[in-house]
C-alpha cells in the first residue's frame, strides 16, 4: 500500500518549499491498495506553527489564515493522529504495511526532518522511506519531462486528467490528482512497479571516507603531483557551511542538514594554523541530488546563529578529510566510536598518565589502543591527543573532566570527529612554521617615489567601515576616477593584532586638495553591501594609527604600549640608496616605478626606500600578505621575489646596500615566551660569536628605534 501525502508550509511554496525555514502548517494524505486499486478515506488536518505569520504566498495559495492555525493541534499531535488513522485505513483495506508517496522530494527531507529535529522529537519509521512520484512518473513516461521540471499539474496534463484545481479545496485536489495519477501508473498499458523507494539515513556514520583510506605517502603523491584518479571526490557532492558555533561537532552538523544523506565520514570541520576549528567544514553528500537540497538551507539557523552553506569543491574535501596515514586508518578503524580530543597534555605525560586522568568511569575503548598522541615530525607531542569510547556515556562523562589537572596543567576535552583526527595529524606531519623563512637571495627593487607620509599636512584619507572581505582591488574601485591621484604605494591596509583586516584602510593622495576632493566625494559611498565613511586625515594621523594607536572624534588615542610597536623584518624597508640589477630591469616599468628627479635637498630629507616586492606583482598596487602575529603593515612592503643570476653580486658592489646573510648564517628560534626580549635572545646564545648589529642588520634602524630594542625588558614592546 502506499499513502499519498502532501503538505505545505507557511512561507515559499512549490520548488522552494522548506528553503526558508518555516514550519509546517498542512497536511493531506489518503490510503491506496496498489492490489485491488481500492482508496481509503482522504484526511486533512492543519498544523498550529509557533510562528503564524503567514507569508503572502501561503495565503493566496492555501487560503489559510492565521486564525484559523490558530486553533489547530501542534505537529507532534498531528504526527500521532497521522499514524493512527493510517492504521485504521489499512485495517479496513485489510493491509498491515505501507511506504508513502509523495509530490518530490522537498516535504520529506527538507520540512519533515528538519522541523521534527528542531523541535526535538522523532519521526516515525515510515518517514525515513518514500517513493518520489515525480521520478516513479518519469520511469513509467520517459518522453514526459525532466523530473525537475515536473509537478503534479503537468504529470496530470501530460495524461491528459481532467482536474479543475478551483473545485477542491487546498491539498485535497493535489492527493485527488496523485491518486489518479498512480491509478494511471498501474493500468495494463504500463504496469509500474514500485520496488526502489528513497531512503533517509537514520543516523550519520562516521569513520574515514569509504575509498579515501589512503597511506600518508599515497595521499601526498596523489595529491600534489594529480597523479592519481582513483582517489577523487566528485565536487557536484561537497559543499562549504561557514559560521558554525565553534564546539559544534559532525553529529551537531549532521542534524543542521537532517533529511539529507551524507556519506560516510562526509564531516571534516576545517582547521586554522594553530589547529582549532575555525567555525566551517566541508559535508559530502551521496549525490548531487543532495548537494543542490543543501544548498536550499542557505542562512538555515543552528540555534541562535545562521549557517552559510555554499558550493566546495572534492580537492578541498580531499584535502582536508582525505590524508591518513597508518597510524589514523589504524585508530580509526572501531567504526561507531564517540571520538574525544584532549588539548594542553604534559610533553612527558603517556599513555598510563591519561588512562588514568580519565579514570574507570570512562574506560577507552581498546585501552592504549584506543588513544593517539598527535606528533611533529621530528617525534616531539604537541601536547593534543583522541581517544575513542564505545558509547555515549563514556564519552560524556569524560567530558566532565574539562579544564580538570593533569601533571601541572589543565587538559581541554572536546568532542571530535574522525575528518579532525585526519587533519589534525595530516597537518603536523606536513607542518610548516607559521612565519616562512626568507627566501634567499632576494633583490632590492627601485622603491617608488613617495615614501609613508609624515607631517601635519592633510594629504591622507582614512576609509573606515570597509568589508572584511575587500582587497586592494575593491578600495581602487571604490576610489573611481581618484585613483590616479593616489600616491603610488599609497593604500594601506589596518590589520588587527590576528592579522585580519580591521575595516580601516589609509590612502595616501598626491595632495590635501586631492584628499578634501575624494573625502566629499566618496563618503559614505557603498561598498558591496556596506556603506564606508571616508574622512580626511594627515601623514601623522596615519601613522599613529599604523603604530597601533586609534584615531576617533575625541582626537589620537596613543598605542596600547609606552613605545611605538616595531614590525618584524619581513615588513621593513632599507633607508639607503636604491639599486637594481641589470638582469630583472626587464621587469619593471621604468615609467611605472622610477620617480622623477629630485633635488638634493629632498633626497637628503628622505631617502629613497628600497623594497621586497613578489615577482608576480609588476602592478603598482599589490595585494598584502599577512603573517602571524601581524602588526598593522602597508601592503607595499610585504613580499620577495627570487634573484636573477648574478643579482647577488651586482647588489653586494653597492655602496651602503645591506645584503641577508649567506645560507647557514641565520637561525630562527621558535616557542619564544611571549614576554622575551632582546636581551634574553641575546643572553641565550652567549658563548657563540655573532654580529653585534645582526638584529638590526635587515632594517638600519632610527636613534630612536634602537633605544627601544635596546631599552629594559619592561619597556620592550612586542
Amino acid at each position: 500500500s502506499l499513502v499519498v501525502l502532501f503538505g505545505a508550509t507557511a512561507g515559499a511554496y512549490g520548488a522552494k518549499l522548506g528553503s526558508d525555514e518555516r514550519e509546517l502548517i498542512l497536511l493531506v494524505w489518503q490510503v491506496v491498495d496498489l492490489h485491488s486499486k481500492k482508496v481509503g478515506t482522504l484526511h486533512k488536518s492543519l498544523v498550529k506553527a509557533d510562528n503564524l505569520d503567514l507569508s503572502d504566498q501561503c495565503r493566496e495559495v492555501s487560503g489559510l489564515t492565521p486564525e484559523g492555525l490558530g486553533k489547530a493541534e501542534p505537529l507532534d499531535r498531528v504526527l500521532q493522529q497521522f499514524s493512527q488513522l493510517v492504521s485504521s485505513d489499512l485495517k479496513v483495506l485489510g493491509r498491515s504495511s505501507y511506504t508513502l508517496c509523495s509530490d518530490g522530494q522537498l516535504l520529506i527531507r527538507q520540512v519533515l526532518h528538519p522541523e521534527t529535529s528542531k523541535k526535538n522529537f522523532l519521526l516515525s519509521d515510515c518517514f525515513y522511506s518514500f517513493y518520489d512520484l515525480r521520478k516513479e512518473f518519469h520511469t513509467c513516461y520517459p518522453s514526459s519531462a525532466a523530473v525537475k521540471d515536473q509537478t503534479i499539474k503537468t504529470m496530470a496534463e501530460y495524461l491528459g486528467l481532467g482536474t479543475d484545481e478551483a473545485e477542491e479545496d487546498f491539498g485535497v485536489w493535489q492527493v485527488k490528482t496523485m491518486v489518479a495519477i498512480i491509478f494511471s501508473m498501474l493500468s495494463e498499458g504500463c504496469n509500474h512497479v514500485f520496488t526502489e523507494p528513497e531512503t533517509v539515513k537514520y543516523k550519520y556514520e562516521t569513520g574515514p571516507c569509504k575509498g579515501l583510506k589512503l597511506t600518508l605517502a599515497s595521499f601526498l603523491f596523489s595529491f600534489f603531483l594529480c597523479s592519481s584518479k582513483s582517489e577523487t571526490v566528485d565536487s557536484e557532492t561537497v559543499i562549504r557551511a561557514r559560521g558554525l558555533p565553534w564546539q559544534s561537532s559532525d553529529q551537531d552538523i549532521a542534524r543542521f542538514f537532517k533529511g539529507l544523506n551524507i556519506a560516510k565520514g562526509g564531516v571534516a570541520l576545517c582547521l586554522n594554523s594553530q589547529g582549532r576549528r575555525n567555525g566551517e567544514a566541508l559535508v559530502r553528500f551521496v549525490n548531487s541530488e543532495q548537494r543542490d537540497l543543501a544548498l536550499e538551507r542557505h542562512k538555515h539557523h543552528m540555534g541562535s546563529r545562521y549557517i552559510e552553506v555554499y558550493k566546495a569543491t572534492g580537492e578541498e574535501f580531499l584535502k582536508i578529510a582525505g590524508g591518513t596515514s597508518n597510524e589514523v586508518a589504524q585508530f580509526l578503524s572501531k567504526e561507531n566510536q564517540v571520538i574525544i580530543r584532549m588539548r594542553g597534555l604534559p610533553f612527558t605525560a603517556t599513555q598510563e598518565d591519561v588512562l588514568g586522568f580519565l579514570g574507570p568511569e570512562c574506560p577507552v575503548t581498546g585501552g592504549k589502543e584506543g588513544l593517539l598522541f598527535v606528533k611533529y615530525p621530528d617525534g616531539r607531542p604537541t601536547g593534543d591527543a583522541f581517544v575513542l569510547f564505545s558509547c555515549e556515556e563514556y564519552a560524556q562523562n569524560a567530558l566532565k573532566k574539562h579544564k580538570e589537572i593533569l601533571g601541572k596543567r589543565y587538559i581541554e576535552l572536546f568532542r571530535s570527529t574522525a575528518a579532525e583526527v585526519q587533519q589534525v595529524v595530516l597537518n603536523r606531519y606536513m607542518s610548516t612554521p607559521l612565519i616562512p623563512t626568507l627566501p634567499t637571495p632576494i633583490i632590492p627593487v627601485i622603491p617608488p617615489p613617495y615614501t609613508i607620509a609624515t607631517g601635519s599636512i592633510r594629504d591622507c584619507v582614512r576609509l573606515r567601515g570597509l568589508p572584511y572581505t575587500a582587497g586592494i582591488d575593491d578600495i581602487l574601485e571604490f576610489m573611481g576616477d581618484a585613483t590616479g591621484d593616489i600616491k603610488p604605494h599609497g593604500v594601506h591596509m589596518v590589520l588587527n593584532q590576528q592579522g585580519r583586516p580591521s575595516g580601516d584602510a589609509f590612502i595616501q593622495m598626491k595632495s590635501a586638495d586631492k584628499a578634501f576632493m575624494v573625502a566629499q566625494k566618496c563618503h559614505k559611498k557603498m561598498m558591496k553591501d556596506r556603506y564606508v565613511e571616508v574622512f580626511q586625515c594627515s601623514g601623522e594621523e596615519m601613522n599613529f594609527v599604523l603604530m597601533g594607536g586609534t584615531l576617533n572624534r575625541s582626537g589620537l588615542s596613543p598605542p596600547p604600549c609606552k613605545l611605538p610597536c616595531l614590525s618584524p623584518p619581513a615588513y621593513a624597508a632599507f633607508q639607503t640608496a636604491a639599486v637594481i640589477p641589470a638582469e630583472a630591469a626587464a621587469l619593471y616599468q621604468p615609467q611605472a616605478l622610477l620617480p622623477t628627479a629630485r633635488t638634493p635637498q629632498a633626497s637628503a630629507a628622505a631617502p629613497p626606500t628600497v623594497t621586497y616586492y613578489p615577482a608576480q606583482a609588476a602592478q603598482l598596487y599589490m595585494n598584502y600578505t599577512a603573517y602571524y602575529p601581524s602588526p598593522p603593515v602597508s601592503p607595499t612592503t610585504v613580499g620577495y621575489i627570487a634573484a636573477p643570476p648574478g643579482a647577488v653580486a651586482a647588489a653586494a658592489t653597492a655602496t651602503h646596500t645591506p645584503i641577508l646573510p649567506q645560507p647557514g648564517a641565520l637561525v630562527r628560534m621558535q616557542g619564544l615566551p611571549y614576554n622575551t626580549g632582546m636581551k634574553e635572545i641575546l643572553s641565550f646564545f652567549q658563548g657563540y660569536q655573532y654580529a653585534p648589529d645582526d638584529y638590526n642588520g635587515l632594517i638600519q634602524l632610527s636613534d630612536q628605534a634602537r633605544s627601544v630594542l635596546q631599552a629594559p625588558k619592561e619597556w620592550v614592546c612586542l
